[in-house]
């Protein structure tokens, strides 16, 4: 018989995946020899933990770019906040619509939300919107969820309370078929379209968190709240993951976005940790061992460049690149063995 292609994440796969279908499970019959022969000589069992603890002592694993992504979101927050109260005209208004430097900037998400209610198309919309665009197709469309979101940032935290309420056994993590986004998604923009309302905006919590930090708080907040309260208590990262829009959104401009997380199977030890800490899990099944079918891997649209997964791999075999402009290793696995 044949043997079939190797499956790889190309255009239609990761678009399917972010929409919310399973994830590909490689056959082994199909894996280039070239990779199985760099999975057969990886460590097993007390191999592996030894490996794992030897990297680990030597400093692999950092928060750089917690620490780097959280600086930014505070301080674009921050300078909306200062632009206003200081009237310095520097980055006039919120998320969903400003002007940085006389430029317009407009949400991807709430100008389909404004043109589907309006059923116009505005001058300034498109101007605000193509900036926009080219702005987070450079930079990867969902990074904006995890690098200027500042709802992101209060649902980062509810989530360290939801795992540690979970490892002591007080709750129980409830998962959703990630469908629903895409049901939510239509959802929201047909409302639009057919009550003249962006229904969305009313109750985002992005558009809720940014409007209170820059003008102050408001009732809107308490609906806040209860979200991550659901995150909290019932569902990791629920509004997030099962039904906000804006990220779907994004991860459309991502798609051929040059910046993306490389993931290389040389030296992984297939722990899993940089899957338990992400934000969208099944961008990272690659790293699940017999997954991948190539050396190198470029993760799905659905990834938020977080950088949580770089900062936490012991071995650097996940890694930021800019395609055209880094290299990625290639060759067979080494391992640092006592």
């Amino acid at each position: 018989m044949q043997k079939r292609k190797p499956k790889t994440p190309g255009f239609f796969y990761c678009v399917g995946v972010m929409l919310g279908r399973d994830t590909y499970k490689t056959p082994k019959a199909i894996i280039p020899e070239k990779v199985k022969k760099i999975y057969a000589s990886k460590p097993q069992g007390a191999e592996v933990i030894a490996a794992m603890e030897q990297h680990q002592a030597h400093g692999k694993t950092s928060s750089k770019w917690l620490k780097r992504r959280w600086t930014f979101l505070i301080f674009i927050n921050l300078l909306f906040l200062l632009s206003y109260k200081f009237d310095v005209q520097l980055l006039e208004g919120a998320l969903t619509a400003s002007r940085f430097f006389g430029f317009h900037m407009a949400d991807l998400n709430s100008a389909l939300q404004i043109t589907l209610a309006s059923k116009k198309i505005v001058l300034n919309l498109v101007i605000g919107v193509s900036t926009v665009f080219v702005l987070w197709f450079i930079f990867g469309g969902r990074s904006f969820c995890s690098w200027v979101c500042p709802y992101h940032f209060f649902s980062e935290l509810a989530e360290k309370i939801h795992l540690k309420l979970s490892a002591k056994g007080l709750i129980t993590d409830n998962s959703f078929n990630r469908k629903a986004r895409l049901v939510f998604y239509l959802l929201f923009a047909l409302s639009a379209l057919v009550t003249g309302y962006t229904i969305f905006e009313v109750i985002s919590p992005t558009g809720i968190v940014s409007r209170a930090i820059i003008y102050g708080p408001t009732l809107a907040l308490l609906w806040v709240l209860f979200i991550l309260m659901v995150e909290i208590f019932y569902s990791r990262r629920a509004w997030c993951r099962y039904v906000c829009p804006i990220g779907l959104t994004y991860g459309f401009v991502g798609i051929f976005s040059p910046l993306k997380v490389n993931y290389n199977i040389t030296s992984c030890f297939h722990e899993g940790d940089c899957r338990k800490i992400c934000l969208v899990p099944h961008v990272l099944e690659w790293t699940i061992k017999n997954r991948a079918t190539k050396v190198n891997t470029l993760l799905g649209p659905d990834c938020t460049r977080c950088g949580m997964c770089v900062d936490i791999c012991p071995t650097d075999s996940l890694r930021f690149v800019f395609q055209g402009l880094s290299k990625v290793e290639s060759g067979a696995a080494s391992y640092d063995k006592n």
